[in-house]
Protein backbone atom coordinates (compact mmCIF):
# COMPACT_ATOMS: atom_id res chain seq x y z
CA UNK A 1 0.00 0.00 0.00
CA UNK A 2 0.96 3.48 -0.63
CA UNK A 3 2.36 5.33 2.20
CA UNK A 4 -0.02 8.31 2.77
CA UNK A 5 1.48 11.32 1.91
CA UNK A 6 3.28 13.95 4.58
CA UNK A 7 0.91 16.70 5.47
CA UNK A 8 1.71 17.71 8.99
CA UNK A 9 5.06 19.71 10.05
CA UNK A 10 4.99 19.36 13.79
CA UNK A 11 7.74 21.55 16.09
CA UNK A 12 8.16 19.27 19.25
CA UNK A 13 9.03 15.67 19.38
CA UNK A 14 8.71 15.65 23.44
CA UNK A 15 6.13 13.01 24.87
CA UNK A 16 2.85 15.40 24.57
CA UNK A 17 2.21 15.31 21.28
CA UNK A 18 3.43 12.13 20.31
CA UNK A 19 1.02 10.91 23.06
CA UNK A 20 -1.87 13.49 22.10
CA UNK A 21 -2.40 14.72 18.47
CA UNK A 22 -0.05 12.20 16.64
CA UNK A 23 -2.28 9.52 18.40
CA UNK A 24 -5.39 10.96 17.09
CA UNK A 25 -4.15 11.43 13.57
CA UNK A 26 -2.67 7.37 13.86
CA UNK A 27 -6.35 6.84 14.65
CA UNK A 28 -8.04 9.06 12.38
CA UNK A 29 -5.43 7.36 9.37
CA UNK A 30 -6.69 3.92 10.60
CA UNK A 31 -10.13 4.91 10.31
CA UNK A 32 -9.86 6.24 6.79
CA UNK A 33 -9.31 10.00 7.07
CA UNK A 34 -5.82 9.26 5.85
CA UNK A 35 -5.48 12.90 7.03
CA UNK A 36 -1.78 11.76 6.30
CA UNK A 37 1.68 11.48 7.64
CA UNK A 38 3.42 13.71 10.54
CA UNK A 39 7.35 15.40 10.28
CA UNK A 40 8.96 16.20 13.61
CA UNK A 41 11.28 18.60 14.14
CA UNK A 42 13.49 18.58 16.85
CA UNK A 43 15.06 21.99 17.64
CA UNK A 44 17.63 21.04 20.78
CA UNK A 45 19.80 17.76 20.66
CA UNK A 46 19.20 14.33 18.41
CA UNK A 47 18.10 11.99 21.03
CA UNK A 48 14.63 11.59 20.42
CA UNK A 49 15.10 12.19 16.75
CA UNK A 50 17.35 9.35 16.36
CA UNK A 51 15.21 7.10 18.63
CA UNK A 52 12.61 7.57 16.45
CA UNK A 53 13.85 6.80 13.04
CA UNK A 54 15.52 3.44 14.60
CA UNK A 55 12.00 2.35 15.11
CA UNK A 56 10.50 3.91 11.96
CA UNK A 57 8.93 6.73 14.06
CA UNK A 58 6.28 3.95 15.20
CA UNK A 59 6.08 4.04 19.00
CA UNK A 60 3.43 3.12 21.83
CA UNK A 61 1.65 4.61 24.18
CA UNK A 62 0.16 3.11 27.55
CA UNK A 63 -3.33 4.46 28.59
CA UNK A 64 -3.06 4.05 31.93
CA UNK A 65 -5.82 5.49 34.69
CA UNK A 66 -9.47 5.54 35.88
CA UNK A 67 -12.38 6.23 33.89
CA UNK A 68 -15.95 5.66 34.13
CA UNK A 69 -15.59 4.00 37.38
CA UNK A 70 -12.97 1.42 36.59
CA UNK A 71 -8.94 1.22 35.89
CA UNK A 72 -8.09 1.43 32.47
CA UNK A 73 -4.47 -0.58 31.48
CA UNK A 74 -4.12 -0.70 27.45
CA UNK A 75 -1.58 0.02 24.73
CA UNK A 76 -1.67 1.79 22.00
CA UNK A 77 0.50 1.97 18.84
CA UNK A 78 0.82 5.16 16.78
CA UNK A 79 2.54 4.64 13.35
CA UNK A 80 1.74 8.44 11.98
CA UNK A 81 5.08 9.66 12.46
CA UNK A 82 7.09 9.08 8.83
CA UNK A 83 10.30 11.35 9.96
CA UNK A 84 12.02 13.09 13.06
CA UNK A 85 14.33 15.39 12.16
CA UNK A 86 16.93 17.22 13.68
CA UNK A 87 16.71 21.78 12.53
CA UNK A 88 20.58 21.60 13.18
CA UNK A 89 21.99 19.00 10.93
CA UNK A 90 18.73 18.74 8.90
CA UNK A 91 17.36 22.21 8.11
CA UNK A 92 17.55 21.61 3.92
CA UNK A 93 15.16 18.67 4.27
CA UNK A 94 13.09 20.66 6.55
CA UNK A 95 13.41 23.68 4.33
CA UNK A 96 12.18 21.23 1.13
CA UNK A 97 9.34 19.90 3.32
CA UNK A 98 7.99 23.60 4.23
CA UNK A 99 7.87 24.11 0.38
CA UNK A 100 5.73 20.48 -0.59
CA UNK A 101 2.76 20.96 -2.10
CA UNK A 102 1.53 18.40 0.00
CA UNK A 103 1.96 19.66 3.26
CA UNK A 104 -1.04 21.27 4.79
CA UNK A 105 -0.45 22.00 8.33
CA UNK A 106 1.76 23.10 11.18
CA UNK A 107 1.18 21.87 14.33
CA UNK A 108 4.03 22.64 17.41
CA UNK A 109 4.20 22.22 20.77
CA UNK A 110 7.27 24.09 22.64
CA UNK A 111 8.61 24.81 26.05
CA UNK A 112 6.94 27.48 28.11
CA UNK A 113 9.29 30.45 26.76
CA UNK A 114 8.32 28.92 23.16
CA UNK A 115 7.52 32.38 21.47
CA UNK A 116 10.31 33.97 22.85
CA UNK A 117 12.76 35.25 19.93
CA UNK A 118 16.48 35.37 19.56
CA UNK A 119 18.24 38.43 18.89
CA UNK A 120 20.51 36.74 16.77
CA UNK A 121 18.19 35.14 14.66
CA UNK A 122 18.31 36.51 10.96
CA UNK A 123 16.11 36.08 7.65
CA UNK A 124 18.95 33.87 6.65
CA UNK A 125 19.49 32.14 9.90
CA UNK A 126 19.95 28.31 8.84
CA UNK A 127 18.34 27.54 11.13
CA UNK A 128 17.58 30.15 13.10
CA UNK A 129 17.51 29.68 17.08
CA UNK A 130 13.98 30.53 18.27
CA UNK A 131 10.58 28.28 17.07
CA UNK A 132 9.11 31.62 16.01
CA UNK A 133 11.64 32.42 13.32
CA UNK A 134 12.21 28.92 12.18
CA UNK A 135 8.69 28.58 11.44
CA UNK A 136 8.69 32.21 9.75
CA UNK A 137 11.74 32.10 7.46
CA UNK A 138 9.92 28.24 6.40
CA UNK A 139 6.69 29.79 5.61
CA UNK A 140 8.88 32.43 4.09
CA UNK A 141 10.06 29.46 1.62
CA UNK A 142 7.19 28.37 1.07
CA UNK A 143 5.45 31.57 0.23
CA UNK A 144 8.41 32.28 -2.65
CA UNK A 145 7.89 28.53 -3.84
CA UNK A 146 4.06 30.32 -4.57
CA UNK A 147 2.92 27.32 -2.46
CA UNK A 148 -0.80 27.88 -0.65
CA UNK A 149 -1.31 29.10 3.06
CA UNK A 150 -0.73 26.36 5.96
CA UNK A 151 -3.31 25.76 9.04
CA UNK A 152 -1.38 26.65 12.14
CA UNK A 153 -2.29 24.97 15.17
CA UNK A 154 -0.47 25.78 17.92
CA UNK A 155 -0.97 23.51 21.27
CA UNK A 156 0.81 25.45 23.65
CA UNK A 157 -1.27 26.05 27.04
CA UNK A 158 -1.58 29.82 26.09
CA UNK A 159 -4.67 31.45 26.43
CA UNK A 160 -4.70 33.14 22.40
CA UNK A 161 -1.98 30.77 21.59
CA UNK A 162 -2.61 31.42 18.28
CA UNK A 163 -3.03 35.24 17.82
CA UNK A 164 0.14 35.07 20.02
CA UNK A 165 1.87 33.48 17.62
CA UNK A 166 1.03 35.18 14.60
CA UNK A 167 1.59 38.53 16.19
CA UNK A 168 4.98 37.04 17.20
CA UNK A 169 5.81 36.41 13.29
CA UNK A 170 4.42 39.49 11.64
CA UNK A 171 6.39 41.55 14.47
CA UNK A 172 9.57 39.78 13.29
CA UNK A 173 8.61 39.80 9.40
CA UNK A 174 8.48 44.05 10.43
CA UNK A 175 12.01 44.07 11.95
CA UNK A 176 13.81 42.10 9.60
CA UNK A 177 11.99 44.41 6.63
CA UNK A 178 9.94 41.12 4.97
CA UNK A 179 7.62 42.56 2.31
CA UNK A 180 3.88 44.10 3.22
CA UNK A 181 2.97 41.28 0.44
CA UNK A 182 4.42 38.22 2.77
CA UNK A 183 3.32 39.83 5.57
CA UNK A 184 -0.57 40.14 3.91
CA UNK A 185 -0.15 36.49 3.37
CA UNK A 186 0.94 34.94 6.85
CA UNK A 187 -1.82 36.85 8.51
CA UNK A 188 -4.58 36.27 5.37
CA UNK A 189 -3.46 32.73 3.51
CA UNK A 190 -2.17 30.43 6.41
CA UNK A 191 -5.00 30.12 8.84
CA UNK A 192 -3.95 30.64 12.84
CA UNK A 193 -6.36 28.31 15.40
CA UNK A 194 -6.64 29.00 18.56
CA UNK A 195 -6.59 25.77 20.71
CA UNK A 196 -6.66 24.48 24.05
CA UNK A 197 -5.19 20.84 24.58
CA UNK A 198 -5.72 18.60 28.26
CA UNK A 199 -4.02 15.25 28.34
CA UNK A 200 -1.50 14.50 31.55
CA UNK A 201 1.12 12.67 29.64
CA UNK A 202 3.37 11.31 32.66
CA UNK A 203 6.32 9.76 31.11
CA UNK A 204 8.12 6.41 30.48
CA UNK A 205 7.12 3.77 32.84
CA UNK A 206 10.86 2.22 34.64
CA UNK A 207 9.28 -1.60 34.84
CA UNK A 208 6.80 -2.23 31.67
CA UNK A 209 7.32 -5.38 29.41
CA UNK A 210 7.16 -3.21 26.06
CA UNK A 211 10.17 -0.88 27.22
CA UNK A 212 12.82 -3.06 26.20
CA UNK A 213 11.79 -3.03 22.76
CA UNK A 214 10.33 0.50 23.07
CA UNK A 215 12.54 2.90 24.48
CA UNK A 216 10.43 5.73 22.92
CA UNK A 217 7.35 4.03 25.03
CA UNK A 218 5.32 6.89 26.84
CA UNK A 219 2.50 6.46 29.64
CA UNK A 220 -0.65 9.23 29.28
CA UNK A 221 -4.36 9.10 31.18
CA UNK A 222 -7.53 7.51 29.22
CA UNK A 223 -9.13 11.40 29.84
CA UNK A 224 -7.90 13.90 26.31
CA UNK A 225 -9.48 16.82 24.74
CA UNK A 226 -8.68 19.13 22.25
CA UNK A 227 -10.84 22.33 21.70
CA UNK A 228 -9.85 23.80 18.21
CA UNK A 229 -11.13 26.67 16.82
CA UNK A 230 -13.45 25.86 13.60
CA UNK A 231 -13.15 28.71 10.81
CA UNK A 232 -13.91 28.37 7.26
CA UNK A 233 -10.16 28.83 5.63
CA UNK A 234 -8.90 26.11 7.41
CA UNK A 235 -8.32 22.71 6.94
CA UNK A 236 -10.23 19.90 7.73
CA UNK A 237 -7.68 17.85 10.00
CA UNK A 238 -9.45 15.11 11.23
CA UNK A 239 -12.68 13.85 13.35
CA UNK A 240 -11.67 12.26 16.41
CA UNK A 241 -13.59 11.81 20.46
CA UNK A 242 -11.20 13.87 21.92
CA UNK A 243 -11.49 17.03 19.16
CA UNK A 244 -14.37 19.71 19.67
CA UNK A 245 -14.29 21.76 16.96
CA UNK A 246 -15.55 25.67 18.22
CA UNK A 247 -15.81 28.93 16.87
CA UNK A 248 -14.87 30.11 20.05
CA UNK A 249 -12.05 28.56 22.53
CA UNK A 250 -12.39 30.18 25.39
CA UNK A 251 -14.68 28.62 27.07
CA UNK A 252 -12.76 25.59 27.89
CA UNK A 253 -9.53 27.68 28.90
CA UNK A 254 -13.09 29.07 31.80
CA UNK A 255 -13.64 25.67 32.22
CA UNK A 256 -10.47 24.25 33.14
CA UNK A 257 -9.34 26.98 35.03
CA UNK A 258 -12.70 26.81 37.03
CA UNK A 259 -13.20 23.76 38.00
CA UNK A 260 -9.69 20.98 37.20
CA UNK A 261 -7.54 24.28 38.03
CA UNK A 262 -9.36 25.36 41.23
CA UNK A 263 -10.01 21.61 42.54
CA UNK A 264 -6.40 20.98 42.13
CA UNK A 265 -5.84 23.84 44.43
CA UNK A 266 -8.58 23.48 46.86
CA UNK A 267 -7.74 19.87 47.63
CA UNK A 268 -4.38 20.74 48.00
CA UNK A 269 -5.05 23.50 50.86
CA UNK A 270 -7.41 20.77 52.67
CA UNK A 271 -4.98 17.53 52.14
CA UNK A 272 -1.53 18.76 52.47
CA UNK A 273 -2.51 19.70 56.46
CA UNK A 274 -3.42 16.61 56.91
CA UNK A 275 -0.22 14.92 55.68
CA UNK A 276 -0.80 13.82 51.77
CA UNK A 277 1.35 14.43 49.44
CA UNK A 278 -0.31 13.31 46.49
CA UNK A 279 -3.52 14.09 44.60
CA UNK A 280 -4.57 10.18 44.19
CA UNK A 281 -4.11 9.70 47.94
CA UNK A 282 -5.85 12.76 48.92
CA UNK A 283 -9.00 11.70 47.04
CA UNK A 284 -8.88 8.55 48.07
CA UNK A 285 -9.98 10.44 51.88
CA UNK A 286 -14.02 9.76 52.32
CA UNK A 287 -14.12 12.89 53.84
CA UNK A 288 -12.22 14.83 51.48
CA UNK A 289 -13.42 13.84 48.38
CA UNK A 290 -16.93 14.43 49.78
CA UNK A 291 -16.09 18.04 50.54
CA UNK A 292 -14.54 18.58 47.18
CA UNK A 293 -17.63 16.93 45.53
CA UNK A 294 -19.74 19.46 47.25
CA UNK A 295 -17.55 22.61 46.45
CA UNK A 296 -17.54 21.63 42.76
CA UNK A 297 -21.43 20.77 42.75
CA UNK A 298 -22.68 23.60 44.87
CA UNK A 299 -20.37 26.32 44.44
CA UNK A 300 -18.37 26.19 41.05
CA UNK A 301 -20.18 24.18 38.61
CA UNK A 302 -23.71 26.09 39.23
CA UNK A 303 -21.30 29.77 38.02
CA UNK A 304 -20.54 27.67 34.76
CA UNK A 305 -23.63 26.31 33.66
CA UNK A 306 -25.32 28.21 30.67
CA UNK A 307 -21.13 29.32 29.76
CA UNK A 308 -19.69 26.22 29.12
CA UNK A 309 -19.71 22.94 27.95
CA UNK A 310 -21.25 19.95 30.23
CA UNK A 311 -19.66 21.55 33.44
CA UNK A 312 -21.20 18.94 36.01
CA UNK A 313 -19.70 16.21 33.00
CA UNK A 314 -16.37 17.54 33.58
CA UNK A 315 -16.00 17.92 37.22
CA UNK A 316 -17.19 13.83 36.86
CA UNK A 317 -14.12 13.34 34.31
CA UNK A 318 -12.49 15.77 36.85
CA UNK A 319 -12.69 13.62 39.96
CA UNK A 320 -11.62 10.29 37.86
CA UNK A 321 -8.49 11.87 37.18
CA UNK A 322 -7.70 12.40 40.47
CA UNK A 323 -8.68 8.81 41.27
CA UNK A 324 -5.86 7.58 38.85
CA UNK A 325 -3.60 5.05 40.63
CA UNK A 326 -0.55 4.91 38.04
CA UNK A 327 -0.50 8.76 38.58
CA UNK A 328 1.95 10.44 41.30
CA UNK A 329 0.46 13.95 40.92
CA UNK A 330 2.49 15.86 43.98
CA UNK A 331 1.01 18.51 45.70
CA UNK A 332 4.37 20.03 45.76
CA UNK A 333 3.96 20.92 42.26
CA UNK A 334 0.71 22.38 42.50
CA UNK A 335 1.64 24.57 45.31
CA UNK A 336 3.78 26.37 43.13
CA UNK A 337 2.81 30.34 42.73
CA UNK A 338 0.09 29.13 45.32
CA UNK A 339 -0.99 33.08 45.86
CA UNK A 340 -1.78 33.86 42.12
CA UNK A 341 -3.35 30.25 41.72
CA UNK A 342 -5.86 31.09 44.58
CA UNK A 343 -6.63 34.56 42.94
CA UNK A 344 -6.98 32.90 39.31
CA UNK A 345 -8.69 29.58 40.37
CA UNK A 346 -10.79 30.40 43.21
CA UNK A 347 -11.45 33.89 44.70
CA UNK A 348 -12.85 34.85 40.64
CA UNK A 349 -15.30 32.34 41.54
CA UNK A 350 -15.81 33.20 44.80
CA UNK A 351 -16.72 36.54 43.75
CA UNK A 352 -18.94 35.17 40.82
CA UNK A 353 -20.98 33.50 43.42
CA UNK A 354 -21.86 36.68 45.65
CA UNK A 355 -22.92 38.69 42.88
CA UNK A 356 -25.09 36.03 41.51
CA UNK A 357 -26.35 34.54 44.78
CA UNK A 358 -25.80 37.40 47.23
CA UNK A 359 -23.95 35.73 49.29
CA UNK A 360 -20.51 34.31 50.29
CA UNK A 361 -19.79 30.88 49.10
CA UNK A 362 -19.29 28.91 52.44
CA UNK A 363 -16.78 26.37 50.92
CA UNK A 364 -14.98 28.74 48.88
CA UNK A 365 -14.28 31.59 51.64
CA UNK A 366 -13.24 28.58 54.29
CA UNK A 367 -10.56 27.06 51.41
CA UNK A 368 -9.38 30.59 50.52
CA UNK A 369 -9.20 31.96 53.68
CA UNK A 370 -7.29 28.76 55.05
CA UNK A 371 -4.86 28.83 51.14
CA UNK A 372 -3.94 32.65 52.57
CA UNK A 373 -3.40 32.03 56.26
CA UNK A 374 -1.02 29.12 55.63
Amino acid sequence: MTPLPETILQFGSGRFLRAFADLFIDQANRAGQNVGRVVIVQSTGDDRASALAKQGGKYHVVVRGFENGQVVDRIEECASVSRALVASSNWDEIRRLACSPDLKYVLSNTTEAGYALDASDTASSAPPKSFPAKLLVLLGERYVAKQPGLTIIPCELMEGNADLLLKTLLDLAESWNLSAAFKAWLANDCVWLHTLVDRIVSGTPKDHPLLASDPMLIVAEPFAFFALEEKPKAAPFITHPAIKRAVDVKPYFLRKVRILNAAHTALLIKAVPKGYKLVREAIGDAALEKWLVRLLDEEIVPLLQGRVEEPELFARQTLDRFRNPFLDHKFSDIALHQENKIKIRLQSSQAEYLAKFGKQPPLLSEVIAEGIAA
